[in-house]
């Protein structure tokens, strides 16, 4: 592994460490999400300051709203991370209330409603949610008995695009198309369909990337998820970079997460475990190949929008399985 990736890991771990030890009533399947967002900015956990953060959140949401829900540690993680978090947060909001003209709320929705803080000036909030209730009926009408809740947050990322709705609808549309008969799961190939949409190049080629990377992942041994956690494998087939090589590197940061407490046999599970490899390799590979991450650049993924669609991706993963988890306990205790 090299020297800047096993840092990498090596800072995931500690920053996951360092949240779990602060936040001790929160499920084990937040506190890696938390550690990656930290850890894809290059940052230290700083828990006092989470703590400040989470104290803001209390002091300017209610005991319901979607901003404490199963997200809530990421929502602290992401204020954490920002120079002025009452301001981060005072504009997320009124995100969220824009997006709530056109939206039922969801727990999805409040992150996306902090990722566009940074994306989009304060003078294009309204348009914008504007924009993401238009792409999102066209996907309601392209596929009706998928399309619910977490897509809306998916919609809000393509809309933050240049390309006309026509066309993101098309290429998205496209590329379920080419890669439903690979996969089981329509939901979980949906949003993975959303997120290739968004990557430069053909929808023919990004599709037949993903499936060369879950094959050589497959060869070596690693069976990546093809539920929630399938989004984040195209975040990964986006990169530019030699699949093979990086089918390699993701296993071995997979290898070196397994011998770490919370990532064995009693711990996440194998499929999340993976993600979470796959996610510091992108992290790695971002900031190789663009740099600082910046704001989304026309028809291309960057190291911004990358980040914001695989937290994204982890978000609904975890919350799937943490529902999974209490729907299993409450039938066992029936």
């Amino acid at each position: 592994m090299k020297d800047s990736l096993k840092r990498r890991c090596e800072q995931f771990i500690e920053n996951r460490d360092r949240i779990k030890g602060a936040f001790v009533w929160e499920s084990s399947y937040f506190y890696p999400l938390g550690a990656s967002i930290f850890t894809g900015k290059g940052r230290m956990a700083d828990v006092d300051r989470m703590k400040e953060c989470r104290d803001l959140l209390k002091h300017n949401t209610g005991v319901f709203s979607n901003f404490r829900g199963n997200g809530k540690l990421a929502i602290i993680s992401m204020l954490a991370l920002d120079e002025n978090p009452e301001r981060k947060l005072a504009n997320a909001l009124v995100v969220y209330d824009r997006l709530k003209e056109h939206f039922w709320g969801s727990e999805y929705l409040p992150l996306t409603a902090m990722a566009i803080t940074d994306l989009a000036g304060e003078e294009s909030y309204e348009e914008l949610a504007a924009r993401t209730r238009r792409i999102y009926d066209r996907m309601k009408s392209e596929h009706p008995f998928l399309t619910s809740g977490e897509d809306s947050t998916f919609a809000a990322l393509l809309a933050l695009s240049d390309r006309s709705e026509e066309a993101v609808v098309y290429e998205m549309n496209r590329c379920y198309e080419i890669i439903k008969p690979e996969f089981f799961s329509s939901n979980a190939v949906q949003s993975l369909s959303h997120i290739l949409s968004l990557g430069e190049g053909g929808a023919d080629m990004k599709c037949r990337r993903t499936m060369e990377l879950y094959q050589a992942l497959k060869e070596r041994g690693c069976r990546y998820g093809t539920g929630y956690e399938l989004p984040t494998l195209g975040v990964l087939a986006l990169l530019q970079t030699d699949i093979s090589e990086l089918a390699d590197t993701i296993a071995e940061v997979d290898e070196w997460l397994r011998t770490k407490k919370g990532f064995g046999a009693f711990g996440v599970g194998a499929k999340q475990r993976l993600m979470y490899a796959g996610l510091l390799t992108s992290y790695d590979y971002a900031a190789e190949f663009t740099g600082e991450a910046s704001a989304i650049n026309a028809a291309a993924i960057n190291g911004t929008i990358a980040l914001v669609i695989a937290q994204e991706a982890a978000l609904c993963a975890s919350v799937a399985a943490v529902s999974a988890t209490a729907a299993a306990a409450s039938s066992s205790n029936s």
